[in-house]
């Protein structure tokens, strides 16, 4: 499989041309035109991203801060800026390159090619679930709205981490037990109920929802 990259822009024109010109080099492209849709788009656990600065809402600074507090990947901005500052400014926020618009494809393609060869000797994959504006880090064990962590016990986690990582599927108490506890532990899986009864409290106050739907008669499901 190819490397796996995320082109963020608000121009639909240009993400599209990206995509289809580094597809035809070999690479997996996701598009988003928006911060809302780059950080949904995490999900696919891109090998690399090429982020515009200037988009509207929350620029590409701001977001370039939110993800790499997730994602370990190269992130390239695409940007019509060029004095010195913004270039600090870039870096600063966790950036790895910065690309001047207008650049040559050529160039974009080599460039892609060298960090990716750079990330590839201490390369981890991202391990991060990303659900509706909530970020769920794997890896560090740590669930995030709009860049507030929440506090949840061992188990709680380990309950959003399961329903999470398989997104609209239903799971009866007693799968979703012994998934967190373990098939030969011993306990009632009635405790289910009540941890996801916290769980959705501490969702809802937070961010309005509470993500985990009861399917009456068959059991729980996270809603992707």
């Amino acid at each position: 499989m190819g490397y796996k990259i995320l082109i963020v822009d608000d121009e639909a024109m240009l993400t599209e041309l990206l995509s289809n010109h580094l597809q035809d080099h070999g690479y997996m492209t996701f598009t988003a035109n928006s911060s809302d849709e780059a950080l949904a788009k995490l999900n696919t656990k891109p090998n690399l991203i090429l982020l515009d600065i200037n988009m509207p809402g929350m620029d590409g600074l701001e977001l370039c801060k939110i993800i790499r507090n997730h994602i370990v990947c190269p992130i390239l901005f695409l940007t019509a800026r060029i004095t010195e500052q913004d270039k600090v400014n870039g870096l600063r926020a966790g950036g790895d390159d910065y690309i001047t618009k207008p650049f040559s494809l050529r160039e974009l393609i080599a460039r892609i090619e060298a960090h990716l060869r750079r990330d590839e000797r201490n390369n981890r994959p991202p391990e991060v679930v990303t659900s509706q504006g909530l970020i769920i880090n794997l890896s560090d064990r740590k669930v995030f709205w709009n860049e507030r962590e929440l506090s949840f016990s061992k188990r709680e986690f380990d309950i959003i981490e399961f329903l999470s990582s398989n997104p609209n599927q239903v799971f009866d108490k007693e799968r979703i037990y012994e998934a967190v506890w373990g098939y030969d532990a011993q306990g009632d899986s009635n405790v289910i109920k009540e941890h996801i009864r916290k769980i959705r409290a501490k969702l809802m106050r937070a961010s309005g929802s509470g993500y985990i739907e009861t399917v009456w008669g068959m059991g729980y499901r996270w809603e992707k």
